[in-house]
This record gives structure tokens, sequence and C-alpha cells, in this order.
């Protein structure tokens, strides 16, 4: 597409848009580096734990591993369509969006290869719910925007990943995951990973919530989309965190299914009412709404 104009020659750019306040946060937080992370305490720590506990983060980090690389792989078509959209503002945070799914693939391959040292085939870890949605749901609704950009496939699109994929299932990994973790005084720089992969995914999360909020300002008819798709994937979403915890008579590090079945339902339910919220909400009242995540 040809130009006629640059928005940051004429109008310049919007420094108090919500997204903008994403991105200078991201410049703050999100510049860790996972080759600087040492991890030699932790490899000691993996030495010490027991198969039942190695076999339970090996199984974590495989849904994480194949998550972050599916959403480094499919998230470009939704850059490309804000970009031709000129929201200049909001292209400028989601590329720090990208550059923080590359690097907690990174992450997670490197806490693979330097501390559980497993030649394992880890998506041998990812029962049907798992690939129903990682395998099939989430890059089916990215790469749809390859040919299709309305405002109900750009809903369907952030709805399965911000919403589901980030909002129930990566939230919930990385509480069992540091929860296993914390309580038992194990691997140190991995949950110090683990925690600057949080705020990174709070900030992805919040940037979801504010574009299906704009999209509903400006197209009540995304409505449908948003509850059909949340509708769709609530069940397999849980029935991933209940595959997990099948596997064991006695779950290891003693951790509870209900927990984290609990906190999942929990976290989609709080972005499920900020979303009916923001119904017929004025732009004004959205970056409100939007600030109150972050």
């Amino acid at each position: 597409m040809l130009r006629d104009t640059f928005q940051t020659t004429t109008s310049g750019l919007n420094r108090n848009s919500f997204p903008m306040k994403l991105y200078e946060k991201a410049k703050r937080l999100g510049i860790w580096n996972p080759t600087d992370i040492d991890f030699s305490q932790d490899v000691e720590d993996w030495g010490r734990m027991s198969p039942e506990e190695q076999n339970l983060i090996l199984r974590l980090t495989s849904l994480f591993q194949g998550g972050e690389e599916a959403v480094t792989l499919d998230l470009l078509p939704l850059i490309q369509v804000i970009a031709r959209e000129g929201r200049i503002e909001e292209e400028i945070y989601l590329t720090t969006f990208l550059f923080e799914e590359a690097k907690h693939t990174d992450f997670f391959r490197r806490f693979v290869d330097e501390v559980t040292k497993t030649s394992d085939e880890l998506s041998q870890f990812h029962d049907d719910n798992y690939k129903l949605i990682f395998y099939q749901a989430l890059p089916e609704a990215l790469q749809a925007l390859q040919t299709d950009q309305s405002p109900i496939a750009q809903a369907r699109a952030s709805t399965t990943y911000n919403i589901v994929v980030e909002g129930m299932l990566a939230e919930t990994g990385y509480h069992a995951y540091f929860t296993a973790l914390e309580r038992n005084d194990l691997l140190p720089s991995t949950r110090k990973a683990i925690w600057s992969l949080k705020q990174d995914e709070s900030r992805h999360i919040a940037y979801g919530l504010y574009l299906l909020t704009r999209l509903l300002s400006e197209h009540e008819e995304v409505w449908e989309v948003i509850e059909t798709t949340i509708n769709t994937l609530t069940m397999p979403a849980l029935g991933i965190i209940s595959d997990a915890f099948s596997h064991y008579e006695v779950v290891p590090f003693g951790l509870n299914q209900d927990e984290f079945v609990n906190y999942a339902m929990m976290q989609l339910q709080k972005r499920y009412a900020r979303l009916q919220q923001s119904r017929g909400a004025s732009l004004e009242d959205i970056q409100a709404l939007a600030e109150e995540e972050i």
C-alpha cells in the first residue's frame, strides 16, 4: 500500500495512549536475557529431585515450550492487521510482544538443554485437549487474519490467544510452576525467570483486553464471537489442566488439581467481567479500564 503521509511527521505519537504506556513498561521491565541466567544451582537441584518430580516439571515445561513457539510463529498476522490499519502506537507495542514471546521460547529450551539435559521428545506430553487448542484453534484463529482482517476475525484471534491461551492457561501454568518450586525452594534461577515471564504475559493480556474492548466499542457485533470462542475453548482449556494432573497417583510437590482449575476459572471470569463492563464504553473509558489491568 502506497503512502501519502506519516503520522510521526505530522501529528506525532500519542504517548498517553494505553499501547504506548505498555511500550514504556516493556522497555523498563522486559529487557531480561535468558542467556545471562546462571543455572548452576538449578542443575544441582534437578539432580536431587525424584523421577516423579522431574516428570511433572518436564510435562509443564513441554506445555510452555510448545505454546511459546506457537505464538511466536503465529503472532505476525495480528501485527500486520494492526499495521495495515495505521495504528502505529499499537504496532510499536506489538514489536515488544513478539520479541518477548521469542525470548520465552528461548528460555524454556535453554532450561531443557542445560538443566534437565533430557533428550526426550517433549511432545509426548501433549494430550488431545492441548493439541485441540495449540495445534488447531490457536493457529487457525491467528492465521485466518492473513485473509480476513475483519473485526470479527480480530476478536476471535485475540479471544483465543489473549483470553484463553494466555489469560487462562499461561497464567495458571506459571502459577503451578512457581508454586511447585517456591514451596520446595527449588530451581532459584528458573523461579526468577518465571517471575519475569509472568510480568511479560501480564502486559500481553492487558493489550488483548484493550484490543477487544476497542473492537467492542466500535463493533458491538463482536461480542457474539467473543462469547462463542470462550464457550468453545473453556472446557478443552480446563481439560489441559486436568490432563496434566491425571498422570500421577500422588501429584508431586503437593499440588492439588482443584486449586489450579479454580485459579483458571477465576482468571477467565475476571477478564470476562471486564469485557462485559466495557460494552458500549467510550474510548476514554476503555483506556481507563485498561490501565487498571497494569
